[in-house]
């Protein structure tokens, strides 16, 4: 991949045009390349805050990743429910769902191959029963699929919005509406590649929220939100960007927060039975650490 600099980028960081014009690449991963020498400036090695002149070329390299072998692990699982065909799990807090660049163990996924005797494979070798998502600082329920008929049912549930997931969060802030529904575009940020933000309409993706005022605290508010849509971080970028009240302890948008540990629960799921087609619905309680801050907003 060549780029030629031109008169509208002259003078810019080449970190900077190379983050405007490389997609889906972090700033940090351009960094990383810059340094291995995956990126020339005239064929020659440079730094990321390399000015541009007109005529500059720039050759850019990217290797290949290589294939993460997911395998099982002994690491504890609490299983809410279990059967034939799926599985509903209680995700700890600060676990990553699958591998990844960087999270070649420890994952969901890894524990699921141990705990779990059968799962989909429609996923890949990489998310194997991965019906769906929750970010690795986010905790709460989590649909496994164990064969593909139940993924293919599950996952048209969730595309279809008849499967309802609920979240409880706590906000910073004072909330003014008690309830209200969100409706934006979502999009990759333009300067913080690893994050979202809203967009413009052509721009993104429809991302959806129902919110509803559960509890209110001095400074604070909690908050019940239930996804119509799933974009990623759907419910961050909703509450941050949107209501501007962001999560407690999410540190990438609410960089200022003073606790460790995100305080957003996925703490109900209503489903289909993918087999019975019954109505089934699970829910599980707060984690114990964010109960503990919730009685101490009570206590104030």
């Amino acid at each position: 991949m060549v780029f030629t600099v031109d008169i509208n980028d002259k003078g810019k960081r080449l970190d900077l045009f190379l983050l405007n014009n490389l997609k889906d690449i972090s700033r940090s991963r351009i960094k990383t390349l810059i340094e291995n020498g995956n990126i020339l400036l005239n064929d020659e090695k440079i730094k990321s805050g390399e000015k541009l002149r007109v005529g500059d070329v720039i050759s850019v390299e990217i290797p290949e990743i290589e294939e993460v072998k997911t395998k099982p692990e002994n690491i504890p699982l609490d299983i809410v429910y279990e059967d034939d065909d799926l599985a509903v799990i209680n995700k700890a807090q600060g676990m990553v769902v699958h591998a990844g660049a960087g999270n070649s163990s420890g994952t969901l996924v890894n524990a699921l191959l141990y705990n779990l005797k059968n799962l989909s494979g429609i996923n890949g070798k990489l998310r194997p029963g991965i019906v769906h998502r929750l970010d690795k600082n986010t905790s709460g329920l989590l649909l496994v699929a164990k064969n593909d008929s139940a993924h293919i049912s599950l996952a048209k549930q969730i595309a279809d919005k008849t499967c309802k997931r609920c979240y409880i969060a706590l906000l910073e802030g004072n909330l003014k509406e008690e309830s209200g529904t969100i409706t934006t575009h979502i999009a990759r940020d333009k300067k913080h590649r690893t994050l979202m933000n809203i967009c413009e309409n052509d721009k993104g993706k429809l991302a959806i929220t129902d919110f509803k005022v559960l509890e209110r605290f001095n400074g604070f508010t909690l908050v019940e939100f239930s996804l119509k849509t799933g974009r990623t971080h759907q419910i961050r970028v909703h509450a941050s960007r949107y209501l501007h009240k962001p999560i407690v302890g999410d540190k990438e948008y609410n960089p200022s927060t003073k606790i460790n540990g995100q305080l957003l629960h996925a703490y109900k799921i209503e489903f289909n039975h993918p087999k019975t087609n019954d109505r089934i619905c699970f829910q599980t309680n707060l984690p114990t650490y964010f109960e503990n801050v919730l009685q101490k907003l009570r206590k104030k």
